[in-house]
């Protein structure tokens, strides 16, 4: 039936997660704070930005450029307000004189200090040059802190040890994304503003207001609303890649041409294959086939050797596995249980580990593709030696090479012939 379907789909893109132990956020509180104006005693939230821009406009005819490109926009005012009790004013900023061709009383001089300015300049390149390293220095403290421990806010379920630990559940079990957790920084703050969102009724996509939870939860599901709105800036600061480089956003450091990068320092970090029943992670598959035969039972080389599986093969079992376990079900009597460490106990216990279903269960197309998609055990599998002698050319693909002489048998077998003489049976 289409229900039974439709439970058993895997409608999003799976991955692992990137750590299976880490982090937490210590949020930054930086709009609290207040900013002092740089000519006089006046004080504003930071929060509360544009009223502080228009004091100095309307009271002291100052601009300043690109507001948005400052990082630390508190110590910037105070570096200024320091520098303009030293030498005045008209030594660092632009002149601009309003109504130049008016009579002398309607004329104003307004003041525009920006980084052509080479002492603003540096200053900005400081700021965010400081602020970089804070928030590295963040992001690395939340990927090896331990110590995060939350509530899910779709499903109530409590998560403690690594933030990657909810950002996958969530990801994977609701469809809701906010990116791999290495990309994140003040995670806790960024799920503090989702929360409040959700208890305001409020769409995290197109941020429109609902009267309940319930008409809320469907609109999101039937409008395919489970992300964030890109276009609110507002989260831009839980993303590391706006920290980057001074001046561009990420969307401008994403498209940046890399054709003349340097590749000399070029490091590769070794990629770890997961077990197929537990989150063991293991260097190479020699290791991980070790752990899943001693701590599980299962012995992937000698279901290989038994059922002389080609590699493509081995490729399709390992998906099917995959695919039954993250549905809960048992592949050697189909029991479908709560969890999948419900399942892998049964097996444990009804000794199904090795009892794989008949071939025509799992050696179907469907399962050439990755359940997950970072799935490194894939790339460790290895051919058969059957296969790398080219023993066995019996398949049911028929291949030919280039340049092959009998030309009978491409015909036989050729498609197009096949279309050709259901044209001529049809005509």
């Amino acid at each position: 039936p289409l229900s039974d379907f439709s439970r058993d789909c895997i409608l999003e893109p799976l991955c692992f997660p990137e750590q299976l132990s880490d982090s937490v956020s210590l949020a930054s509180s930086d709009d609290c704070c207040l900013v002092s104006c740089v000519f006089c005693s006046h004080l504003a939230p930071l929060s509360d930005k544009d009223q502080l821009l228009k004091h100095l406009v309307l009271d002291h005819k100052l601009v300043i450029a690109d507001i948005k490109l400052i990082a630390d926009f508190p110590k910037y005012m105070l570096y200024w307000k320091k520098r303009f009790t030293e030498q005045p004013i008209t030594d660092f900023c632009s002149v601009i004189k309003t109504n130049s061709e008016g009579p002398a009383e309607l004329q104003e001089n307004y003041f525009l200090l920006c980084d052509v300015l080479p002492e603003d300049r540096i200053l900005r390149e400081q700021l965010q040059q400081k602020r970089l390293e804070e928030v590295l220095e963040q992001q690395q403290k939340e990927r090896n802190d331990t110590s995060f421990q939350r509530t899910c806010m779709f499903c109530n379920e409590d998560f403690t040890g690594n933030r990657s630990v909810l950002l996958n559940h969530m990801a994977r079990e609701h469809s809701f994304s906010i990116g791999l957790p290495d990309n994140i920084v003040y995670c806790t703050e960024f799920l503090d503003a989702l929360e409040r969102k959700l208890d305001n009724m409020q769409c995290f996509y197109c941020e429109k207001i609902f009267r309940d939870k319930t008409t809320l939860k469907d609109h999101m599901r039937k409008k395919q609303h489970r992300r964030i709105n890109a276009n609110n800036h507002d989260y831009d600061r839980f993303y590391v890649i706006n920290y980057l480089e001074l001046g561009k956003t990420w969307e401008e450091v994403l498209s940046e041409d890399d054709r003349d990068s340097d590749w000399s320092d070029w490091q590769a970090h070794p990629v770890c294959a997961v077990c197929l029943f537990c989150e063991q992670q293991e260097e190479n598959m020699e290791k991980i086939c070790t752990h899943m035969q001693e701590a599980h039972k299962f012995d992937l080389h000698k279901l290989k050797t038994e059922l002389n599986l080609k590699f493509y093969q081995q490729v399709k079992l390992v998906n099917y596995i995959r695919r039954e376990l993250h549905q809960c079900r048992c592949y050697g009597c189909q029991k479908k249980l709560e969890t999948k460490e419900e399942v892998v106990q049964h097996m444990m216990e009804a000794g199904h580990v090795m009892q794989i279903p008949e071939i025509s269960h799992w050696d179907q197309p469907q399962y050439y593709f990755p359940t997950y998609e970072n799935d490194a055990l894939l790339t460790a599998l290895s051919d058969s030696e059957s296969e790398s002698e080219g023993a066995d050319h019996s398949s049911d693909v028929p291949v030919f090479p280039e340049d092959i002489s009998n030309l009978k048998a491409i015909k036989q077998n050729s498609v197009l012939n096949k279309l050709l003489k259901d044209r001529g049976s049809s005509s």
